[in-house]
């Protein structure tokens, strides 16, 4: 017998609902944001791929995910990825497919003990197990941002700029986005996941995928600022955050220990520079 091949996953599916309001109810069809499980595998050294982590995230853009997770964790460098590339492993489901990216490495790596084959997270969780700032930012990979950073005039229209650009939350209103800007207000590059911290992870990696620096003057998100985000920021480069929602207390620490400028509850009639 012939089996069917597995369709990739897109980032939504559709599905019908029954919605409810003061005018009584209706059915129609909506659309739900993908959430499927990414493994990643690193291959270094001439040893067989290991797997690194395993995260939830939306489909699309997985081969940026993996290397900016990679860049974000120290334990890649840019100029240190040599291929990355979907599983082949004759063992793997069909249904797995499309969910194992393995990333070979030049040179060897050492996996942390928080990276070992038992490692998973949510989509809600980003780097896991860092309890201070002083560890956060022990893994910091690249040089504090030299350049010019945006005021806040510019600040206070970047969350506008970066919501013209979430398609996918137009079609679900369930995902998070992210996006990598100049000092002059200049969207770089800009993707969305179901998880925050993934969307970070993606546009670090799109950057890096392309050739070019993840370092960038600002890193835009459409929710609050959780410390781990901070970190990513810190290990990529970036000279300031700005944020829709409010950061927590470590991530202000991390930020202020980092030389980050940290802006919250930006809109385009406020923004608060936390110093």
């Amino acid at each position: 017998m012939v089996s069917e091949r597995v369709r990739r996953p897109g980032p939504s599916l559709r599905t019908r609902v029954v919605e409810h309001g003061d005018g009584g109810e209706s059915a129609r069809e909506d659309r739900l944001v993908t959430e499927e499980p990414l493994e990643i595998r690193v291959r270094a050294g001439g040893l067989d791929a290991r797997r690194a982590w395993v995260t939830m995230r939306t489909p699309g853009h997985d081969f940026e995910l993996a290397a900016g997770w990679l860049v974000n964790e120290a334990l890649a460098t840019p100029d240190t990825l040599a291929q990355v590339a979907y599983c082949t492993d004759a063992d793997l489901a069909p249904e797995q497919e499309f969910n194992v990216v393995t990333v070979s490495l030049t040179g060897g790596a050492e996996l942390p003990h928080r990276h070992v084959a038992a490692s998973a997270g949510s989509s809600a969780c980003g780097v896991c197990g860092k309890d201070s700032v002083a560890e956060a930012l022990s893994v910091r990979a690249a040089a504090p941002w030299p350049g010019p950073r945006p005021d806040p005039d510019v600040v206070r229209r970047l969350p506008e700029a970066l919501r013209a650009r979430q398609t996918l939350f137009d079609r679900t209103g369930g995902v998070h986005a992210a996006g990598l800007a100049d000092a002059d207000g200049t969207l770089l590059v800009v993707r969305e996941d179901v998880g925050r911290h993934n969307a970070v992870d993606k546009v670090v990696g799109a950057r890096v995928l392309a050739g070019e620096s993840p370092a960038a003057a600002c890193l835009v998100l459409s929710g609050r600022v959780g410390f781990e985000l901070v970190q990513k920021a810190a290990a990529s480069g970036v000279g300031a955050i700005v944020a829709v929602g409010a950061p927590t207390t470590l991530a202000a620490g991390l930020a202020r220990e980092a030389g980050i400028d940290l802006w919250g509850f930006t809109s385009a009639g406020r923004t608060v520079h936390y110093t």
